[in-house]
């Protein structure tokens, strides 16, 4: 299946360069979790194929398309993955409007490969990824490891994920992009508690250098107290961002599960960010699976973020991404799924087929909607807005 971080990556895109920094800036969190999580209890995953359709509806934006990843073993130690993966990007969201531009259209191709070797108790772990667009590029080659130890109730795992982009614009000649390099290290451990009960940690340090913010994006200072100008945004040239993740599982008697965690992420802009998520599973019947989850997430702003700068060039670097700014949102989640068995469908161990879908809530504390008019600047409404994620998907694991 499509690693869950990597769902989440369509479900919080709020805008298409947080749409990027999620897919890209964290992309090396999402590689490495697909991997580690792959890697887990010292077996290699099942024969599959994986097809998802994704779909994004909110905040000016729309964004749809397919994913499609396939497993096979080549006999007992190895197994390889092929992902392909499409973003078609419809976006006339506030920063779009405030700007001064049109409706605009974009797709997002990504394509990776990967490797699996389990050796004992040991599995290790490579691929390569590779994400283009009309104004950038990335390629991320990941390496991980995971080993079981004291009877295979414990699991502990290591990865480590390079990245290499390209920025620019649509119409700057791709020799004259500008350089983002992303280094992300990964630490895990799975603890089997009970029968019933799992616990894990994570710890995540990403660095990122070069071209980090937005060609495309600018601030806004003041001209006269009743007046603004624009001018682009200017972000420190390094970046070192830290989480820390824990998280439980717990099978209820009945046939349920319930499951919670927290997240507490911090980098060196000053922005701290708080993430608390429950979730719901219950069976019923032999073929179906009811899936409840909540999620809060709130942020507090970087240190160069402003709404509005009190005049030209007010500080060394200026910021008025929302993403940087204080905020909180809410999704709360549900789906079904419908699963088959061995020995109903010849040469299928298990099939399953699932619907999604997440309605997310966001209000942001110090970011104004400068695309309402009528008002002076500062006085500008506070942004929020709603949206809409689906996934469906079918798996077929042979």
């Amino acid at each position: 299946m499509v690693p869950r971080v990597a769902q989440e990556a369509v479900v919080a895109v709020t805008s298409l360069r947080q749409f990027r920094s999620l897919c890209l800036s964290l992309g090396l969190l999402a590689v490495l979790s697909m991997w580690l999580t792959a890697a887990q209890a010292a077996t290699l995953p099942p024969d599959a194929v994986d097809i998802m359709h994704h779909s994004y509806d909110g905040g000016g934006m729309k964004i749809d398309g397919p994913s499609v990843l396939v497993r096979k073993s080549i006999g007992p130690q190895v197994s390889v993955t092929g992902h392909y993966y499409v973003d078609s990007i419809s976006a006339a969201s506030v920063d779009v409007i405030a700007s001064g531009a049109s409706e605009y259209e974009e797709e997002r191709t990504e394509i990776s490969g990967g490797v699996d070797f389990l050796y004992e108790k040991t599995i290790l772990s490579a691929g390569y990824t590779n994400s283009s667009e009309n104004d950038y590029e990335a390629d991320t080659a990941y390496f991980a490891v995971a080993q079981d130890f004291f009877g295979d109730l414990t699991t502990l795992s290591f990865g480590y994920a390079r990245g290499w982009d390209e920025v620019g614009t649509r119409d700057q000649d791709r020799n004259t992009f500008e350089e983002a390099d992303r280094h992300n290290y990964k630490f895990g451990l799975t603890q089997v508690l009970t029968k019933n009960a799992l616990f894990g940690m994570d710890l995540d340090v990403i660095t990122d250098e070069g071209k980090l913010e937005n060609p495309y994006r600018s601030n806004r200072f003041l001209t006269s107290p009743t007046t603004y100008s624009t001018q682009q945004e200017r972000y420190p040239d390094t970046r070192t961002s830290t989480a820390v993740a824990v998280r439980g599982m717990y099978y209820l008697p009945y046939r349920g599960s319930i499951k919670a965690e927290y997240r507490y992420f911090s980098d060196s802009w000053e922005i701290k960010a708080h993430t608390y998520d429950f979730g719901y599973s219950h069976a019923f019947g032999e073929h179906w699976i009811l899936e409840l989850n909540y999620r809060l997430y709130r942020q507090d702003k970087a240190e160069f973020y402003a709404d509005l700068f009190p005049f030209e060039d007010s500080q060394t670097h200026l910021g008025r991404d929302k993403e940087l700014s204080t905020y909180q949102g809410t999704t709360m989640g549900f789906g079904v799924s419908y699963e088959i068995r061995q020995g109903v469908i010849p040469f299928v161990k298990r099939l399953q087929f699932s619907v999604l879908a997440d309605y997310m809530d966001y209000e942001y504390e110090d970011f104004r909607d400068i695309s309402v008019e009528g008002f002076e600047p500062g006085k500008e409404p506070l942004y929020q807005f709603d949206a809409w994620v689906t996934r469906t998907s079918l798996i077929v694991e042979f």
